[in-house]
């Protein structure tokens, strides 16, 4: 058998759908991730960015990754463990753990890297994490890594959950880990339920907050921070990428849990330090989610807006409570058709399909930043009932 033969399914799969000229992957944007940009030379509403507060283009954020940039050079030459850590990786540390109302914090490269590192090193073999069945891959990945065994919950079904962790050996530890809110659906977790399950077994709960960072919470903190359950969460990961406009992540906690993961994760340790000029765009864009409330404010009425304006329309949006709304349209094909021809209309969406959702529950997966403006948001239903109604997805 060649090591390689499997790769000639993905080819197989592929080929009908560029043959369509349905392929909708890899498309290339020439401008930067503002509510429209520029795509094969025409510009598009841009409904398939997690730049939920608008930063990602921000003047000020950009002046201070400029900054850095001159000060500190393109990169660290090392891992934050010998010889690539700065005193701005430092300074915006101390500024998310005193943000998210921690005891201390630790940057990684990437978000997905987070996951890895913590989870990786945190469960040894006498450990049981226990995971929703719509986590993102990178939890997932990062139990296979670590020692522990893993079990997966229904999504969102609180009595599996409590059935999973009433069947647990007294003599394991036990971890839940959970998205805050889930990247394709844009549902959230029931935190509060959660916890309580939590306090009961005597588990620990870590959540993935990359998009509910900057966007839920009076504050900004996430959704522990939204359901009043920061206190019962013991772990909290966030990235970069989305409401901080850069790129890396962190995770927040009690400080001997955050040592630990400094010098075992090896996704933290055999990794080069995040680039400078994104640590100082991340501490801009943090000092911005602070000073700037109206923001999240903004993103909320559009996001009320959109859901509201959809629904009257027909269109099935799942169970969404976040600025990321599905719009459920059945078959693979559907969703690959729909999305180029919202291109064609003007729209950039995102499409998803099996196996990240059951078959036949393929959808579009649109969201929302604080500076669509209603004229953007309203030429985009335009192409959305458009389309809707020449596919047959919507009357």
């Amino acid at each position: 058998m060649d090591v390689f033969e499997k790769c000639h399914a993905m080819a197989e799969r592929s080929a009908p759908v560029r043959a369509a000229g349905l392929y909708p992957y890899y498309r290339v944007i020439s401008s930067a991730q503002d509510p429209v940009v520029t795509h094969d030379g025409r510009e598009l509403v841009m409904l398939g960015s997690n730049n939920y507060l608008g930063l990602a283009n921000d003047p000020e954020v950009k002046e201070a990754a400029a900054m850095a940039l001159a000060i500190y050079g393109t990169g660290c030459a090392g891992s934050r463990l010998l010889n690539g850590t700065l005193d701005v990786h430092v300074e915006l540390e101390g500024r998310l753990a005193e943000f998210m109302r921690r005891e201390a914090a630790l940057t990684f490269s990437t978000g997905f890297q987070v996951n890895l590192g913590v989870l990786s090193c945190l469960l040894d073999r006498s450990d049981i994490a226990y995971l929703d069945a719509l986590d993102h891959a990178c939890i997932i990945d990062g139990c296979r890594l670590g020692f522990g065994k893993h079990h997966k919950f229904a999504h969102n079904d609180m009595t599996e959950l409590e059935q999973k962790l009433a069947n647990a050996p007294a003599d394991r530890g036990k971890l839940i880990v959970v998205d805050g809110v889930f990247s394709m659906e844009g549902d959230l977790a029931p935190l509060p339920q959660i916890a309580l399950l939590k306090q009961r077994f005597g588990a620990r709960l870590m959540v993935d907050d990359a998009h509910g960072l900057g966007v839920f919470g009076e504050n900004g903190r996430g959704t522990p921070e939204h359901f009043g359950v920061e206190g019962d969460v013991d772990l909290v990961m966030g990235t970069f990428s989305k409401s901080l406009a850069a790129i890396g992540g962190f995770v927040a906690g009690d400080r001997y849990v955050i040592e630990h993961i400094k010098h075992t994760a090896r996704a933290e340790i055999f990794s080069a330090a995040p680039p400078p000029a994104s640590m100082a765009a991340a501490m801009k864009a943090l000092e911005i989610v602070e000073r700037e409330p109206e923001r999240r404010k903004r993103l909320w009425e559009n996001t009320e807006y959109m859901k509201r304006e959809l629904s009257a329309l027909g269109f099935d949006t799942g169970h969404s409570a976040s600025p990321v709304i599905p719009i459920v349209v059945g078959e693979d094909l559907a969703s690959y058709t729909m999305t180029t021809r919202l291109g064609q209309e003007g729209v950039f969406v995102n499409p998803v399909v099996s196996p990240a959702v059951p078959p036949g529950r393929a959808m579009i997966r649109t969201s929302y930043m604080a500076t669509h403006t209603r004229e953007h948001l309203d030429r985009s239903l335009e192409a959305l009932a458009k389309v809707g109604r020449e596919l047959s997805i919507i009357g």
